[in-house]
This record gives C-alpha cells, structure tokens and sequence, in this order.
C-alpha cells in the first residue's frame, strides 16, 4: 500500500526514473536474469504500472542505455569543468568515468545482450562511438600544450572504442578475472604511456 501511495504523488516522469533505477539495482543483483516482477517487487508498485511506463522489457533496457550513458556525460561534464584538474588528468578520468551510481554495475555481462537484444548492443555500441566532442577537444589541447604527441585523432577515438566494445562484447574480462575498471585502467595506462611526452 506505501507503493502506491507514493506513486500517486509521482509524476510520468518521475516513475520512469524510479524504474530505471529499480532496474538498474535488479542488474547489478541478477545480470539479465531479473523479471518484470522482480522490479515491481523491489519498487512496491504492480506490474501494470510498469507496462504502462515501459510496453516491455526491451524497451526498458533501451531507455535505461540513454539513461546510465546520460548519467556518464554529466560525470564527463564535472570532470572538464573541474578546475584543479590539468588537461592530462582530465581526459584520463573522461576515458575510464563511471558515475558513482554505477561503480557496482557489472558491465562484462553487457555481452550477453548482443545475442538476446541485438537492437539494444548495437544502441550501446552507438553511444560509445558519439559525444566524443569534449575528449577530442582535451586532447587537442594537451597536444597544442606539448603534453601530449601529435597524432591523429581518429585512431586514438578507434583505438578506445574498439578496447571499450572488446571489453563489453565478449567473456575476455570473465574468463581473466579482470574487472571492467581494471580493464579500463589499464587501457588508459597503456594509451597514455604511447602518447604522453
């Protein structure tokens, strides 16, 4: 009864965020193996109210990818305006951020979508090779500092891109007993140690 109760005073936009975190707390407890049910349970609200945010659990997981990759743009944001910061620092921290909302997140599990979800990997996909406009600008700035060699940025772009969908789009990480952030840190590590003079 508390669950409705406080839905009645939530607006559309309101439950879907509620949702989407509902959801995003049922990933990081059961992977993909988490219901329908298992959300309204958590949430206290029923199943209908979520059908009437989200028509089914596909569509669910595609809003929640605009959402988590939202929450990591407004990270990427703070860490550019940070001004204690130096350029170097800054796109270190902008090529491995993660809001502190999804450090517990589980994102080596990301590639059983592509076989269930296609539509949804190839959306993950998509927003990791777009809104590369702040990256590339801090890189060229430790460029024009002399921070950094002077190379072409497409290749670096392709070069985290492709590490970033290798990590998500295969059991490597599984299999190594690596984390994700591990993985990042150390393709940061190893991208940084090549271009830093």
């Amino acid at each position: 009864m508390e669950g409705w109760i406080k839905l009645k005073k939530t607006s559309e936009d309101e439950l879907r965020q509620l949702i989407l975190e509902g959801t995003i707390d049922e990933f990081n407890e059961k992977g993909f193996k988490f219901t329908m049910d298992d959300i309204a349970k958590r949430l206290r609200i029923s199943k209908k109210t979520i059908y009437v945010a989200f028509q089914d659990k596909e569509t669910l997981f595609f809003e929640m990818v605009d959402y988590c990759f939202q929450a990591i743009k407004e990270s990427e944001r703070k860490i550019y305006e940070d001004s204690k910061l130096t350029v170097v620092q800054k796109i270190e921290k902008i090529l491995i951020v993660l809001p502190d909302r999804y450090q517990s997140l589980d994102f080596r599990l990301i590639y059983e979508m592509e076989e269930k979800y296609p539509r949804i990997f190839q959306k993950i996909k998509q927003r990791i090779e777009s809104d590369w406009e702040t990256t590339i600008s801090l890189f060229e700035e430790a460029m024009n500092q002399g921070k950094m060699k002077r190379l072409p940025m497409p290749i670096i772009k392709a070069i985290v891109e492709a590490s970033i969908e290798r990590f998500i789009s295969s059991r490597v990480l599984i299999e190594n007993d690596i984390s994700y952030e591990e993985a990042l840190s150390t393709m940061v590590e190893i991208i940084m140690s090549g271009l830093l003079i």
